[in-house]
Formats: structure tokens, sequence, C-alpha cells
């Protein structure tokens, strides 16, 4: 979903700025998967929503993403620039690494977002559920 504005060289946004975009795309692929499986409850809805969307969960998806070498080029770039911005703030439940690693996802998501390379971000995202869940293959 997207509006009829178009956002001029994408490649070119803050990594924050990508990162900030990523956030509520991610969040959005989390509450409809959420809410697929049958859960409707917001409380719960909430809680399991966490355990995609916390910067533990994302920091620890991106490490695997780069272990096994499964990015691009183009996306690796994205990534060491998500995860050299520096936000000025950083969470109090997290330490600067993970919040870093977890900012990278996030403008990863934001950059396959924007410059609409759907299918892409879908087997991201897709992969990222699956590690967050066991369910690696």
């Amino acid at each position: 979903m997207k509006l009829n504005e178009k956002i001029r060289e994408p490649e070119q946004l803050n990594a924050l700025a990508l990162a900030y975009m990523g956030d509520g795309v991610l969040d959005m692929y989390v509450r409809y998967r959420l809410i697929a499986q049958g859960q409707v409850r917001p409380n719960k809805l909430h809680r399991e929503a966490t355990r995609y969307v916390s910067a533990k969960a994302q920091a620890f998806v991106l490490s695997q993403f780069m272990e096994k070498e499964i990015l691009t080029k183009d996306e690796v770039a994205v990534v060491r620039r998500g995860r050299n911005a520096k936000s000025g703030t950083i969470p109090k439940n997290t330490d600067p690494a993970t919040y870093n690693l977890s900012t990278a996802f996030e403008a990863l998501i934001g950059f396959l977002y924007l410059t609409e390379q759907e299918s892409r971000m879908d087997e991201i995202i897709s992969e990222s559920f699956k590690l967050i869940e066991g369910k690696e293959d």
C-alpha cells in the first residue's frame, strides 16, 4: 500500500529514515501474521508482536542473515549504513550493539519497501519469522 506520492531517490535517504519506514512496514506484516493465525485478543496480540519487533529479535535475525551471507551487496551496504547511523537515543532495555543491529534490520526493510522490491522484502520478512519462531530450514 502506497499513496500516489513518489519518494525521490530512496537509495539516498538517511539510514534512520529508512529504519523509520522499515519499522512501520515490519509492524504491519507482524500484525497481519498474528491476526491471520487467529490471535485477536489485544493484550495477547501486543505480547506476541513483541517477539518479532523487539531489538533483540531483529538483531538476532540480522546476525543470522549476515552469518549465512544471504543478503546482496546492495543490501549489505544498506545494513552497514543502518548499523552506523547515530540516532541519539538508545532504549534503556537494550545495549547499543543490539540497538544498532535492530536499526540496520529496519533500514533494510525500509529500503526494500521504498525501492519497490516487494518480493525480496517478503522473502526477507518470511525468513525472519521462521528464525524467530525457531523454524529455521
